[in-house]
C-alpha cells in the first residue's frame, strides 16, 4: 500500500537517529535528522521540478519516471495520459474523416451563428459563394435581395432558387436549417437539372394539351353539326372525313407519345436481331411512295454490307419517320433519296430531300419534343412534332447518332449513324446501286 511505503523512509530515519542517540549521543542524532530532512526536501524539490516540466507540455512529453513511493502514482497518471491521448487521436481522426467527407459533398454547407456570421464552411461553399475566412456576415458573399429577405425571416418553406455569379448558367437552391437556437446551417444545392426537367414537364403538358385541343375541337364541332343540322349526303361525308382525319391525328399523337415514353424509360439494351438494311429501306420506301401518291421521285442509293444488329421495330420506325417527313416537306415533283453506305467504320443511313430546308438556327432544337419550325405547316401536314425526338432516342439506345444538315430552299439530309459494333460484314454483297423507286 502507498501510505505504508511512504512511512518506511521516515521510520528508518527515526530508527537510525535513535541508534545514534544511544551510541554517540543526542548531538549526532540531531545532526542525522537534520541531514535527512534536507535530503528529503531536495528530493521533493527535484520531483516537483520534473513534474512541473512535464505539466508545461503534457501532450508532447512523457510522464517522468522518478521511482520510490511516487512511482505508483506516476504510473497511474501515465496510464491516464496514454488513454486520453489515444481517445483524442481517435476523435481527431474521426473529425478529419468527417471534414474530408463533408468537403467532398457537392452541396455547399455554411454554419452561421445567431448574428448570421460565418463560423465554418466546406470546400463546395467556398467555390459556390466565394466564402473566405470566418467571422464575416454571410450577406457579404451572397448579396441577392431574395436571399437577404429569406435570411431575415421570410417564408422558410419557400427557399430561393437563384443564379450565382461564381457559377454562371447554373441555379442553386439556398435552404436554411436551424440545428439549435444559436446556429443556422445554410445548404446550397445545384438544382439546374431539376429546374430544367420541371420546365420540360410543364412544356410537355402544355404542348400535349395544345396538340389535342385542335382535333378535339374539330371533332366536337363537326359532330355537333351532324347532330343538329340537316345536311346533304355529300356534306355529311365531308364532315365525317374531317372527323376521321382528326381522330387519326390524335391516334398518331397517342402512339408517338407511348413510344417516346417507352424509349425514354427503358434502361435495358434493345433486343437486337440481324436486319437486312436494304430490304428494310425498300419496304419503308414503298410506304413513302404510297404517302407521296407519285408526287415525288424516290430513289435508292444502297451500298453494303446489308447486315446490321438492331431492334427491327425501332430501326424501321426511325427510317419511317425520316421518309415521312421528307415526303411531307418536299414540294411536288421534288426528289427524295434514301441511301446506305459504310463510311470509315460506321454505317450511314440517310434520307435526302429537295424540300423547303431548315434555317440553321432551328437545327439544334429539331429533336426536342413538339418543336416545330413552322407550326401551321407542320399541323397541316399531319405531323405530331415527336418524330425526330423518337429517332434521336432510338439512335441513342443503339449507340448511334442522328445528324442533320440543311440549306433553306435547297433541302435537307437526315443521317442515322450506326456504330461499327452493330455492322455485320457480308462479302457477297452486290456493288453500289442507284435505283429509282418510282417512275416519277
Amino acid at each position: 500500500m502507498i501510505w505504508l511505503r511512504s512511512l518506511v523512509p521516515t521510520a528508518l530515519a527515526l530508527a537510525i537517529a535513535a541508534l545514534l542517540s544511544v551510541t554517540l549521543g543526542d548531538t549526532w542524532a540531531a545532526r542525522w535528522l537534520a541531514a535527512a530532512l534536507v535530503l528529503q526536501a531536495l528530493l521533493v524539490t527535484l520531483i516537483m521540478a520534473r513534474l512541473h516540466f512535464w505539466a508545461a507540455l503534457p501532450r508532447q512529453r512523457e510522464v517522468p519516471r522518478i521511482g520510490g513511493v511516487w512511482q505508483p502514482f506516476l504510473d497511474r497518471l501515465a496510464r491516464m495520459v496514454k488513454t486520453e491521448r489515444e481517445h483524442r487521436q481517435q476523435i481527431t481522426g474521426e473529425l478529419e474523416q468527417l471534414h474530408r467527407a463533408v468537403d467532398r459533398l457537392p452541396d455547399g454547407l455554411v454554419l452561421l451563428d445567431r448574428y448570421d456570421h460565418v463560423q465554418w464552411c466546406n470546400d463546395a461553399a467556398r467555390e459556390i459563394h466565394g466564402v473566405v475566412g470566418a467571422g464575416r456576415p454571410i450577406h457579404h458573399f451572397i448579396r441577392q435581395p431574395e436571399f437577404i429577405a429569406y435570411l431575415e425571416g421570410a417564408d422558410p418553406s419557400r427557399p430561393p432558387v437563384l443564379p450565382l455569379p461564381q457559377r454562371p448558367g447554373r441555379l442553386f437552391e439556398l435552404r436554411l436549417h436551424r440545428p439549435d437556437e444559436q446556429h443556422k446551417l445554410l445548404i446550397s444545392r445545384d438544382v439546374t437539372e431539376q429546374a430544367r426537367l420541371e420546365a420540360m414537364r410543364r412544356d410537355f403538358v402544355a404542348n400535349v394539351s395544345h396538340e389535342i385541343r385542335t382535333p378535339v375541337t374539330v371533332i366536337g364541332g363537326f359532330a355537333e353539326t351532324l347532330l343538329e343540322l340537316p345536311l346533304e349526303p355529300a356534306q355529311q361525308r365531308e364532315y365525317l372525313g374531317t372527323i376521321l382525319k382528326q381522330s387519326r391525328t390524335m391516334q398518331r399523337l397517342v402512339e408517338d407519345l407511348l413510344m417516346l415514353a417507352t424509349l425514354e424509360s427503358s434502361t435495358a439494351p434493345p433486343e437486337a436481331e440481324r436486319i437486312d438494311v436494304h430490304a428494310m429501306i425498300r419496304a419503308v420506301g414503298t410506304e413513302g411512295q404510297a404517302l407521296s401518291q407519285d408526287r415525288h421521285q424516290i430513289v435508292y442509293r444502297l451500298e453494303g454490307p446489308v447486315g446490321v444488329m438492331a431492334a427491327p421495330i425501332e430501326l424501321e420506325s426511325a427510317i419511317r419517320n425520316l421518309v415521312i417527313n421528307a415526303v411531307r416537306y418536299t414540294p411536288d415533283r421534288g426528289r427524295i433519296e434514301i441511301g446506305w453506305r459504310i463510311t470509315g467504320t460506321e454505317g450511314h443511313l440517310w434520307v435526302t430531300d429537295t424540300g423547303i430546308g431548315i434555317p440553321a438556327e432551328h437545327l439544334p432544337r429539331l429533336t426536342e419534343r413538339f418543336y416545330r419550325v413552322d407550326r401551321g405547316r407542320s399541323r397541316d401536314t399531319g405531323g405530331t412534332g415527336l418524330g425526330l425526338a423518337i429517332v434521336k432516342h432510338i439512335m441513342q439506345r443503339h449507340g448511334g447518332q442522328l445528324r442533320i444538315a440543311s440549306v433553306p430552299g435547297e433541302g435537307s439530309t437526315f443521317t442515322l449513324v450506326i456504330p461499327a459494333s452493330r455492322l455485320i460484314a457480308d462479302p457477297s454483297l452486290a456493288p453500289t446501286a442507284t435505283e429509282p423507286a418510282n417512275p416519277a
